[in-house]
């Protein structure tokens, strides 16, 4: 199976011509363009990321580490900057190396080639998603929101899960009944509202943020 690589960088141009070099090298590539598609790309469990500092909204930095206590590939900072104080900070963000630009392309060919054989860490299968300061492991069924862990029964969970997955859909509380308790249901969808507003005052101890929007009249809509 190739492996995956996540390219972050908004310089559209170097993206495409990394894409192109990495895809004729069997690899794998996702790309993103700024900080928030950088973090939702990362739910495609890469095994290497190239990740540019100086990118618009969600910086470079900032989306190491987020993302670093779940994600354990290599992550290679892609930048112009030369400082060593920036190369600290950047290792200390998470970071696994540091390429200066301009470089050579198939110098940082071999350096990603190296790293994917020195990657001693254990890979578990996980399967996340990042929205806002909120990550879902739906392997492990665990959500933290800004570092904090939030509990939830089994049922909560699998109604976050069924919305998050299927985020700007609308449900209806039947339908929601309907997949979330399937054959166990001997109830009434009614049950719905008193499990979103548990969920909703779970999160909001952690976040301001409205991660379950009502939309009147039809059903309930994640908001990522």
């Amino acid at each position: 199976m190739s492996k995956k690589i996540l390219i972050a960088d908004d310089e559209k141009g170097l993206v495409d011509m990394l894409k192109s070099y990495f895809e004729l090298q069997s690899y794998q590539v996702y790309t993103a363009y700024n900080g928030e598609e950088a973090l939702k790309q990362a739910a495609c469990s890469p095994d290497l990321i190239l990740l540019d500092i100086n990118m618009p909204g969600i910086d470079g930095m900032t989306v190491c580490e987020k993302i670093r206590d779940y994600i354990a590939c290599p992550i290679l900072f892609l930048t112009a900057r030369i400082e060593t104080s920036d190369k600290i900070q950047g290792f200390t963000a998470g970071a696994d190396d540091y390429i200066v630009k301009p470089f050579d392309i198939d110098e940082l060919g071999a350096r990603v080639s190296a790293h994917l054989r020195r990657q001693n860490r254990t890979k578990e299968s996980s399967v996340l998603r990042f929205f806002s300061d909120m990550v879902i492991d739906y392997s492990r069924h665990t959500i933290s929101i800004g570092g904090t862990d939030i509990a939830l029964s089994r049922k909560e969970f699998a109604i976050t899960e069924l919305l998050s997955l299927n985020a700007g859909q609308v449900f209806d509380r039947e339908r929601i009944y309907d997949i979330v308790w399937g054959l166990e249901g001997d109830g009434s969808s009614d049950t719905i509202m008193e499990h979103i507003r548990k969920i909703r005052n779970k999160f909001a101890a952690a976040s301001s943020h409205n991660y379950i929007e009502t939309v009147w009249g039809v059903g309930y809509r994640w908001n990522g």
